[in-house]
């Protein structure tokens, strides 16, 4: 890449945020990420601004929030630079989806990726990957080979990788595929990324996951689900913030405590109308919900723990 290109954003101090953020939220036994989906027509700029304006300890990111930057002529190791510069670490990092079950010339390109997120993962200090099961679909067998490769090269660089299964998902759709993928592939970098909203539509809701063994959940998403969700979408973009929706949340937090999960959670809640109201506004209203939640289900036991 050229050394002349001009940057379109750079990094600038964050908003003051309201003073009822200013107190840190020590009692609360989770981190919280912002997850870059959740404001999705928002700039990285802008996505990391509104972030730490609302008290958030981190950000969730995706592929392609790279790609989009990618498009303007930066490359990785920019964007990674970027990052760090704003101060705000990332907590999970998403690679492109796809690769559990491409095939030929597109699986190995796909894994070029996964190998450059490796990179700018261990770049960026973040601990966890992600991956839902994409577009595609196939067979179990599959789907093992690939989460074995990828679980090859995520351990080559210390990393940990959380898969996700999606409700609305062909195949990888219910938590006991994911189990049965997970313990298939038989991988120690390899584990689960769990998601509320996910686990509610596929019927897991409340303490529906206690099956999982807590050293299986690598990374958590939340948030909440209307009572008459979108059907027909791969990708629902029907999500709400925490008690705005019928996700039991004293059940899911309770149980997430309980199994010793001490990681960040982040907040994923892509929604259209949300898309359309600034980013700060955004992120304050989910910061708020996810605090009176948070101090509901677990305000005691965070005491005691």
């Amino acid at each position: 890449m050229s050394q002349t290109v001009t940057r379109t954003i750079a990094p600038t101090a964050p908003t003051e945020p309201p003073a009822e953020f200013a107190a840190p939220h020590s009692m609360i036994p989770f981190k919280i990420a912002l997850h870059t989906w959740t404001i999705e027509d928002a700039s990285l700029e802008e996505a990391i601004d509104a972030a730490m304006y609302a008290g958030f300890d981190a950000v969730e990111l995706r592929r392609s929030d790279f790609s989009k930057l990618i498009e303007k002529d930066w490359d990785d190791s920019q964007i990674v630079d970027f990052v760090l510069s704003t101060g705000i670490p990332v907590s999970t990092l998403g690679v492109e989806y796809g690769w559990l079950y491409a095939e030929g010339d597109e699986k190995s390109r796909l894994f070029e990726v996964f190998r450059q997120s490796c990179k700018n993962a261990v770049a960026l200090g973040c601990p966890v990957l992600m991956s839902a099961p994409g577009h595609l679909s196939g067979t179990m067998d599959k789907a093992i080979e690939s989460l074995r490769e990828a679980g090859d090269i995520a351990g080559e660089h210390g990393l940990r990788l959380g898969i996700e299964f999606n409700s609305q998902h062909k195949v990888l759709n219910n938590l006991e595929e994911a189990l049965e993928l997970i313990d298939r592939a038989n991988r120690r970098s390899c584990g689960l990324l769990l998601d509320a909203y996910h686990l509610h539509r596929s019927g897991r809701s409340g303490r529906g996951f206690e099956v999982v063994p807590g050293d299986l959940i690598y990374a958590f998403q939340f948030s909440d689900c209307p009572p008459d969700p979108m059907v027909g979408l791969r990708r629902p973009t029907d999500r709400l913030p925490p008690g705005k929706g019928v996700v039991d949340w004293d059940s899911v937090l309770g149980l997430l405590f309980e199994k010793g999960y001490r990681g960040t959670i982040s907040y994923e809640a892509p929604n259209d109308k949300q898309w359309l109201r600034p980013a700060k506004d955004v992120a304050e209203e989910a910061m708020i919900a996810t605090r009176m939640v948070l101090d509901k289900a677990l305000g005691v036991k965070a005491l005691v723990d």
